[in-house]
């Protein structure tokens, strides 16, 4: 099993673009490196300049690469389109211009890849981690989602990017029953997958069998880990997905209830080669706190294998 461990801006904090609390790009940088992360992810539409040169610089001086971009939006709206295809071709046409990393034997397809994931939803973002309360899309929207996705997943692909569907809390594509139509509607040809492991817990499924399940599409991985504690609390509240993530919801992995042991020894056993981001979505006003905790986590994977 070769593995590369990378990291995200969301650790820092870095969902909401429009967040006046956001740390400065750089210092993601700085932290990412200063914490032993080879490469990370680009983060969210906006975050980082679209500017290659000037990202390409940044990142050759802290020896790192970014492994992924990222597409986090409405992906139901036939009138969101433009802006998914508009977003596609800016974020590909930069990450493709990026330091790469080295790519390692029996890794399906090479970095960068594009991770594609439904947000902005009020009715799920509320349900998030709810199976049964949660709405689900009618077939005429579904198909609408379907064809968003298919259509960004063409568009990347020109460029020469993977697109993978990341199942999230609090979008349309979260749940078991969304997971698997998602993956029986768009064929593996069109896009993969990129299953995280702290989303799925969140959704009621068990990491370990989900990754199993999935093994035949899974194009690339997210590790979180949760607080079983805040993580009870919180599904007792009415409460937004991000408002439970800055409850301390997610913690470095190793502190919390996901078994990573176990998660090494399945993605042994199916084969599992490529990359893995480690995730902890947090408040960015909690940020003093994010160097140390990526590198608590990437310490803790260290001793069990990774």
């Amino acid at each position: 099993m070769s593995i590369t461990i990378t990291t995200a801006p969301c650790c820092w904090g870095v969902d909401d673009v429009n967040n006046p609390d956001l740390p400065a790009w750089r210092r993601v940088f700085d932290e990412a490196a200063a914490a032993g992360y080879g490469g990370l992810e680009l983060g969210p539409y906006g975050y980082v300049p679209l500017d290659d040169r000037l990202v390409a610089a940044a990142l050759a001086e802290r020896n790192l690469f970014i492994v992924a971009g990222t597409i986090f939006d409405d992906l139901v709206s036939p009138d969101n389109r433009d802006s998914l295809l508009r977003q596609t071709d800016e974020i590909c046409a930069v990450i493709t211009r990026l330091p790469q990393p080295p790519q390692v034997a029996g890794q399906r397809f090479a970095t960068p890849y594009l991770t594609v994931m439904d947000w902005g939803h009020d009715e799920r973002d509320y349900a998030a981690g709810h199976f049964e309360r949660a709405p689900r899309l009618s077939d005429e929207a579904w198909a609408g989602m379907v064809a968003n996705i298919k259509a960004i997943a063409e568009r990347a692909d020109a460029y020469g990017v993977r697109a993978v569907i990341h199942p999230h809390a609090g979008g349309y594509i979260e749940f078991s029953d969304e997971i698997e139509r998602i993956a029986r509607d768009v064929p593996q040809e069109t896009a993969g997958l990129c299953l995280d492991t702290g989303h799925t817990f969140y959704a009621g499924m068990d990491p370990v069998e989900t990754l199993r399940r999935y093994a035949d599409r899974l194009d690339y991985v997210h590790f979180k880990d949760i607080d079983q504690a805040v993580f009870d609390r919180v599904m007792g509240e009415r409460i937004r997905f991000f408002e439970a993530c800055g409850q301390g919801v997610m913690c470095p992995i190793g502190r919390g209830v996901i078994d990573y042991p176990a998660i090494r020894q399945t993605l042994a056993d199916i084969g599992y080669h490529g990359f893995i981001t480690v995730e902890q979505e947090r408040d960015p006003r909690s940020v003093a706190g994010s160097l140390a905790d990526v590198r608590e986590s990437r310490d803790y994977l260290a001793s069990v294998g990774f």
